[in-house]
């Protein structure tokens, strides 16, 4: 397995409708899956799409974390490796939330964005067998995200408020606050 450089605007391929996956017995998919996992874990991230490594291909890649406070969190979900290909949401709730969000291909970058709270996942693994997934909360709102990168968009499309990392460096020493910018 490979880590594989992930991409950042203004990459085209991140404003592209990814290629629906055909061929599941080529080597070359099956390494490119296995390199997406490495490459999540090692970004960390909790979720990467295949144009995000430049490959315009319908695939994502979804693990919450496993640590303590996680399986308090997310329960069942917390540790379990999603490997997903040509996935589509099927059903959405109509309950929807606002959530921070940032992206491994948008580094440094967070915003608010709007999201159902569950939401069905079908797809096919990575031998062609149908999948199906019910996500909620953090979940389900990974899956949305990662899926947006399938069709060219990114979270900064979607989101009401964005804003810059704030380094310990740009913390007015005077005041304590922030500096903020969208």
């Amino acid at each position: 397995m490979t880590v594989r450089e992930i991409i950042t605007p203004p990459n085209p391929i991140l404003r592209e409708k990814a290629q629906p996956v055909t061929n599941f017995d080529d080597p070359k998919f099956q390494t490119l899956l296995d390199d997406m996992v490495e490459t999540m874990l090692d970004a960390p991230g909790v979720g990467l799409a295949a144009p995000q490594v430049a490959v315009s291909q319908r695939v994502i890649v979804v693990k919450l974390s496993d640590d303590e406070e996680s399986k308090k969190e997310y329960g069942s979900d917390a540790g379990v490796l999603h490997i997903v290909i040509n996935p589509e949401i099927t059903r959405t709730s109509r309950e929807k939330v606002d959530g921070m969000e940032a992206c491994l291909s948008i580094p440094g970058f967070y915003g608010n964005v709007q999201r159902h709270t569950a939401v069905i996942v079908q797809g096919q693994d990575r031998s062609g067998e149908p999948v199906r997934i019910k996500a909620r909360n953090w979940l389900a709102r990974v899956f949305q995200h990662e899926i947006d990168h399938l069709d060219g968009i990114l979270f900064i499309d979607r989101a009401t408020e964005i804003w810059k990392q704030v380094e310990p460096d740009e913390v007015d020493d005077e005041t304590g606050s922030e500096s903020r910018s969208e």
